[in-house]
């Protein structure tokens, strides 16, 4: 068993050691605070019309998420009716979770030393900001987690994973990521 006392992951030990440091003397910060630090993670699957055909779908993409990040996620709901998808009020449609503090920093050690290397033709993945330093990405297949165990896997999902920072500008948050070995493409 781990001891969660003693235990801290090892992206926050490199943030708090060298990525601080660095990010500091590259856009001459005055103060400790104005440095960018990750915020949080949130993963997301979307189940979509398989969904809507078998109820029992958004429950495993909910077990499946909850294995990739270590803890509990939700299901999402539809917010309206769609007649034309066949979609009701409160049905649910995937799943979801937000990662805080130290399981954010594992999930993020574990997609880019683990689950990217695993992903066919990967080439590094497109810097897509929002303008105020955040960045989100695409992974096709689940699969590519090791917590996923393949052989019983009944639905392969997609899954948006969204990066939030506290850097104000793009530029920053890009560096901040490029520091936890991100590979960016461009």
């Amino acid at each position: 068993m781990l001891d969660t006392a003693t235990y801290t992951p090892r992206l926050k030990t490199l943030f708090r050691d060298s990525i601080k440091a660095a990010m500091k003397e590259e856009f001459g910060y005055k103060n400790e605070m104005q440095i960018p630090r990750l915020d949080k993670i949130v993963l997301n699957i979307g189940c979509g019309a398989e969904a809507v055909r078998d109820s029992k779908k958004a429950k495993s993409a909910v077990e499946d998420l909850t294995a990739i990040a270590g803890q509990k996620a939700v299901t999402t709901k539809a917010k309206k009716s769609i007649a034309g998808f066949r979609v009701r009020e409160e049905m649910p449609l995937g799943a979801k979770v937000t990662l805080r503090g130290d399981r954010m920093y594992d999930f993020l050690d574990r997609l880019i030393g683990i689950a990217m290397p695993r992903i066919r033709d990967f080439r590094g993945v497109k810097p897509s900001f929002d303008g105020r330093g955040n960045f989100a990405m695409g992974v096709k297949e689940h699969i590519v987690f090791p917590e996923i165990e393949f052989d019983k896997v009944d639905e392969v999902w997609g899954m948006d994973i969204i990066i939030t920072t506290t850097a104000a500008t793009d530029a920053e948050a890009k560096a901040l990521l490029k520091h936890f070995n991100m590979p960016f493409n461009a």
